[in-house]
């Protein structure tokens, strides 16, 4: 039988495998699966690791995950503050920049890696890499230089400064995002991750006019993978859609990895990205919670045969809310294995 990596790679490479690389992204779900409460699940590294290995396991899908919560990113710049709820991820409530001056005030660490907000990580990325490395993809998330901003003053006062405030500030702001993004990156790397999903939500139209796209959001993107290069990168809108914008993307960038979102056409996101990277499939999976069985089957099936003609394709999920039966879980998987099914990956 294959490993996760190795699907992966056949995907990519176009190279022939058993069935699609399926990502599951299960998060916020290893607390139930430890017994404990979100709050003190991600407090410990071992924790995560071992849910998310626990998860995959039992799941049998083709990749674990070192995320905790988005907000972590906004502890490693000073966030003090996050608000744990029941039901749902962890969220920023200290926001780290109150005024514009906070801006010039705000410090970005020289080695995320040192940075005690990053030790649990580290633990997490440790016990994956021995247990799973080389053998299953260890994912991480990375939050681009133009959306990290909203988790550390709120997207409103974010979207006021982006449209209507001052260049220098804006401007300011989105330098030290970048340089934490390379930073960060390089400390993922260093770690054993080996894909690096790039979060960001103003790289879609759904989010920022095509205009502003190509004049604004396009050139920090192409300045963050630059930076970094494109290895391992996966380009994520946010489940935002991305087909308008996936041309630009490749010329500019090179990045060979697309999230697509369910809300776009899968068969011309596919057409677009042709033989130039690897298309990912993603279901709805809010619609996961409320879905009969039937209704999970088919519309796995429909995403497959839509993304999978021609190879190169990866079935994948969003964020999972807790809320989803895990029988509508294993559905979705078992469906995904059983027609994902080839001779060609």
């Amino acid at each position: 039988m294959m490993t996760g990596m190795e699907r992966l790679l056949a995907a990519m490479n176009g190279t022939p495998s058993d069935r699609i690389p399926v990502f599951c992204n299960l998060l916020d779900q290893g607390a139930k699966e430890l017994g404990i409460s979100l709050e003190e699940y991600y407090a410990h590294g071992e924790y995560v690791a071992r849910a998310q290995l626990k998860m995959r396991e039992r799941f049998g899908y083709d990749n674990v995950w070192s995320l905790f919560y988005v907000g972590r990113e906004a502890e490693l710049l000073g966030c003090k503050k996050i608000v744990f709820a029941e039901d749902g991820p962890p969220n920023v409530e200290h926001f780290v920049i109150d005024s514009y001056e906070d801006i010039r005030r705000l410090q970005v660490p020289d080695d995320v890696s040192a940075h005690p907000a990053f030790q649990e990580s580290l633990k997490c990325l440790r016990i994956l890499r021995q247990e799973v490395g080389g053998r299953y993809p260890i994912c991480a998330y990375i939050t681009a230089s133009m959306t990290l901003p909203a988790l550390l003053m709120g997207m409103d006062k974010w979207m006021e400064l982006l449209f209507f405030g001052p260049a220098d500030a804006r401007e300011a702001l989105l330098s030290k995002c970048h340089d934490f993004f390379v930073r960060e990156v390089v400390a993922y790397r260093k770690a054993g991750a080996d894909v690096l999903v790039y979060s960001n939500p103003f790289g879609s139209t759904d989010t920022v006019p095509m205009k502003y796209f190509m004049e604004h959001s396009l050139p920090w993107i192409e300045k963050d993978i630059k930076a970094v290069g494109t290895s391992g990168v996966v380009y994520y809108c946010g489940m935002a859609r991305m087909n308008r914008v996936i041309g630009a993307v490749l010329e500019r960038t090179g990045i060979g990895v697309y999230y697509v979102s369910p809300l776009d056409d899968l068969a011309e996101a596919r057409r677009i990205i042709a033989g130039h990277g690897l298309t990912c499939g993603v279901i709805n999976d809010i619609k996961l919670i409320v879905w009969s069985a039937a209704e999970v089957r088919q519309e796995v099936k429909r995403i497959i045969e839509a993304g999978m003609p021609g190879g190169r394709f990866l079935f994948g999920t969003g964020v999972m809310p807790v809320a989803i039966p895990e029988a509508n879980i294993r559905t979705m998987l078992e469906a995904a294995y059983e027609f994902g099914k080839q001779g060609k990956g």
